[in-house]
């Protein structure tokens, strides 16, 4: 019996700093912290500079992408990640990825729902962590995807806006 208390005496203080660590730096689990996430939107039937708006935050830095191409499913956007961004603006993105719905990385599909299929645009998000290096297409139309994207969806939105302020 003393060796079951030991244990939860060693192993509790590790759980706790590990919770904490989360809610503190962004990051979660055994300290796995986001190298970078990517993104944005793009509206396919457009025309102008708001069209494709699509961004890098990574530990220190906001960019921009230069190229402004319309994300495919089969590979991970190609950005040109030249512009960075004054440090104000990182300031009010950089939480992003504390957003993000854990249950995405669930999904055996790039494609969430129907982005831009009815010229409502859609959203392109990347994360890479560690070894995990995934990306979604997901929809901004709340209809068509589950709740907690669509709250995930309206964040995306929400930093996008405060960038162009």
């Amino acid at each position: 019996m003393k060796l079951g208390y030991k244990l939860i005496a060693i192993l509790l203080p590790v759980f706790v700093a590990a919770i904490w660590g989360c809610e503190q730096d962004g990051t979660c689990g055994f300290g796995e912290q986001t190298d970078y996430v990517v993104f944005g939107s793009f509206y396919g039937y457009c025309i102008g500079e708001g069209c494709i708006d699509i961004y890098k935050i990574d530990q220190t830095h906001l960019f921009e992408d230069t190229l402004d191409m319309y994300p495919q499913s089969d590979d991970f956007y190609p950005g040109h990640f030249t512009t960075r961004w004054a440090n104000e603006k990182f300031e009010l993105v950089k939480d992003l990825k504390l957003f993000f719905p854990e249950s995405l990385l669930n999904e055996t599909e790039v494609i969430q729902g129907h982005p831009d299929a009815g010229d409502w645009g859609g959203i392109y998000f990347e994360i890479k962590r560690g070894n995990t290096h995934r990306f979604w297409l997901l929809d901004q139309r709340d209809e068509d995807m589950p709740a907690d994207y669509n709250a995930f969806v309206d964040k995306i939105n929400e930093k996008i806006t405060l960038i162009n302020q």
